[in-house]
């Protein structure tokens, strides 16, 4: 049996790292598929979200994990999470309440299109 406080050897074993021992999250809305964020896990965030249903991350800017709402109240309930096929992605199917970005907005890439066609 597994430590409560460590990721399975299982999950563990699968997941391909960064150098900074990190792998992408892709925060999408579980009912509408819409993608709400990119964020970054350790081993512990991905056991903390897994074991209590909460989305928690790693900064890297301020080099500690946060769980999504904690001190917005906007928050992401955890419906289900998947391992890319590579192992150095995660995606997060949640409820989200309130605005995703952290500048207030429905998800990070609203308002943030970039333009299409010819390259200069």
């Amino acid at each position: 049996m597994e430590s409560p406080s460590k990721l399975s050897t299982d999950i563990s074993g699968r997941l391909k790292r960064d150098a900074h021992g990190l792998v992408a999250a892709v925060v999408q809305e579980h009912d509408t598929g819409e993608v709400l964020m990119l964020a970054w896990m350790n081993d512990e965030a991905l056991h903390r979200t897994l074991s209590t249903g909460r989305a928690t991350y790693f900064s890297r800017s301020r080099q500690r994990l946060w769980v999504k709402g904690e001190t917005s109240g906007n928050t992401q309930r955890v419906m289900s999470v998947a391992l890319d096929c590579d192992g150095d992605a995660v995606l997060l199917r949640v409820r989200q309440t309130g605005p995703a970005c952290h500048t207030g907005t429905r998800t990070c890439f609203t308002g943030r299109e970039l333009p299409l066609g010819e390259e200069s």
